[in-house]
């Protein structure tokens, strides 16, 4: 968190719209049900749907904040970036073209090459071999 209330203020802000906007489509309660009810290329539909919307407001917020650095806020990686990496990663895992959010492409490209982000990845877990979608 950064050290200043100014800057505390919109980290929180990122972290809890990711948190309680974005990510309760993506826990595995929520896609065991989606697949329950759903084919595999209609579960992608709708997390695309969903996944868009969100990371529409996302760009459009960073890209418009000028305190918008190599990361979510300013240089140094905050509790939004780690919120932001996750849905980023889920993002690819249902093959969502991420293209049009070049700036949390920025933000992504400059988290993934901290060790802290790379060790916490997926793959590189001890339960990688287990299917990441329902």
């Amino acid at each position: 968190m950064p050290s200043d209330t100014a800057g505390r203020a919109p980290v929180r802000s990122i972290a809890q719209a990711i948190a309680c906007e974005m990510h309760p489509r993506l826990p595995n309660r929520v896609r065991t049900y989606v697949a329950e009810k759903l084919s595999e290329q209609a579960q992608i539909n709708w997390y695309a749907h969903w996944a868009r919307q969100g990371f529409n407001a996302l760009e459009n917020w960073l890209s418009s904040d000028p305190n918008t650095g190599r990361f979510c806020h300013g240089d140094t990686i905050t509790m939004a970036d780690c919120f932001l990496i996750p849905l980023l990663y889920a993002a690819k895992r249902y093959e969502l073209d991420l293209s049009a959010f070049p700036t949390l492409l920025e933000v992504n490209a400059a988290c993934t090459q901290h060790s802290v982000f790379l060790e916490a990845l997926p793959e590189n877990q001890s339960d990688a071999g287990q299917n990441l979608r329902p």
